[in-house]
């Protein structure tokens, strides 16, 4: 990704669009390479130089679709796609990144597999990819890969041949379970003075051929109020991230959609809870002191 000449005098800087996912903070801040160094947020990055940007769409945190945001002339790309599949958002059009990520966690849920692939246009960068995974991880398992390309395979079959009018095929089956989530989930929040949830347009998908929703991998629940969220989560028995996790405000907080459905629906009845007491209403007798 970077050429011949850069060393630890002159770091490249590494930077993403708040709310950024925050693994790419904390693995550039773990490894302390002198080839690259964290600089934040993509919105205030104004040095000269060369910088690598990594833009995530849809956005992990907070489910947006994204685009380069400091566009200066000595930047390199790397589009993280791991949540652009028509479960989480219509595929508007084809993409054609110069570095484009992929995992197999996010397409089908098979996360312990552990793989990954990428789509890259420039030969010396793919070659220098390939070495580093080489080097670090003593391979790609060779189980791991025919798991994975068994299953793209099944799921590639179902999707060109199996069709009746009652039937679903893999991603038509994702979208409608992400979609009952998000709405169960917006059905409880909209009963809240004080949180909120961001709102997203239909587009037209050119993979199930229809106008779609998104549906976020991870719901971004905001507050009016100043509460630390992700304690208050915390006392309610919620497993939340909180926003600064992600360079953003701490009045943000992050929540999967992923959980199996009865940890879901308990997630709905507690939050439904803490709801009901910023509301103000009367729970066992008193009135709830939650925002102090």
């Amino acid at each position: 990704m970077l050429r011949d000449g850069y060393s630890a005098s002159h770091p490249v800087s590494l930077v993403a669009a708040a709310p950024y996912y925050s693994g790419y903070k904390d693995q550039a801040e773990f490894l302390r390479s002198g080839l690259y160094k964290w600089e934040g947020d993509a919105h205030t990055f104004d040095k000269d130089g060369p910088y690598i940007e990594v833009v995530t769409s849809p956005n992990n945190p907070d489910g947006t679709i994204r685009e380069a945001v400091v566009n200066l002339g000595e930047g390199k790309l790397v589009y993280d796609l791991a949540y652009y599949w028509p479960q989480y958002t219509p595929i508007t059009h084809p993409l054609d990144h110069d570095i484009m990520l992929f995992t197999f966690s996010k397409c089908t849920g098979h996360a312990g597999s552990r793989i990954g692939w990428a789509l890259v246009k420039d030969k010396e960068v793919a070659r220098k990819m390939t070495e580093y995974m080489q080097i670090s991880s003593i391979g790609v398992s060779k189980e791991s890969q025919l798991r994975a390309a068994k299953i793209l395979g099944v799921l590639s079959e179902g999707c060109q041949h199996f069709r009746t009018a009652d039937s679903e095929n893999f991603f038509e089956y994702s979208h409608r379970i992400m979609r009952e989530r998000r709405e169960s989930l917006q059905n409880v929040v909209k009963n809240s003075k004080i949180f909120s949830l961001p709102k997203f347009p239909q587009d037209y998908c050119n993979f199930t051929g229809k106008y779609t929703d998104s549906n976020p991998a991870f719901a971004w629940l905001h507050s009016k109020e100043d509460i630390d969220w992700e304690n208050l989560l915390r006392e309610h028995k919620i497993i939340g991230r909180s926003g600064e996790r992600f360079g953003a405000d701490p009045k943000y907080v992050r929540i999967s959609m992923f959980s199996p459905p009865e940890a879901f629906n308990l997630f709905l009845e507690r939050l439904s809870a803490i709801i009901d007491n910023t509301n103000g209403n009367v729970v066992g007798g008193e009135e709830s002191s939650i925002i102090k």
